[in-house]
């Protein structure tokens, strides 16, 4: 009985979710974008005392695709733009910052 919970268990997170999901410690998520690819390092994160709920999902929500990021939206304060903003972390705006996520 227990083996049928845990599958029903994961059934229900995975229609709730789908196949998306937040990067852990230890873990790296690459995004192809026009400036050079982003590596979110879900370490960098956590070594700042944040937690993935901190993000998911009152920033990002947890779906697979939710939708492309431009600059222009994180740069108006959408996305990554909510703590790098040059308040809570750099400014993601200041043309000197863009190589800290973006490489060719």
């Amino acid at each position: 009985m227990k083996l049928v919970t845990k599958w029903l268990v994961m059934l229900a997170f995975a229609v709730f979710f789908g196949s998306a999901s937040a990067v852990p410690p230890g873990k790296t998520a690459v995004y192809a974008a026009p400036n050079g690819k982003v590596t979110f390092d879900g370490k960098n994160h956590a070594d700042k005392g944040l937690k993935c709920p901190d993000c998911h999902t009152k920033i990002f929500p947890m779906k697979k695709d939710a939708g492309k990021m431009k600059m222009a939206d994180i740069n108006a304060g959408k996305g990554c733009g909510t703590c790098h903003n040059g308040g809570k972390s750099f400014k993601t705006s200041d043309a000197a910052n863009c190589t800290k996520c973006h490489k060719k």
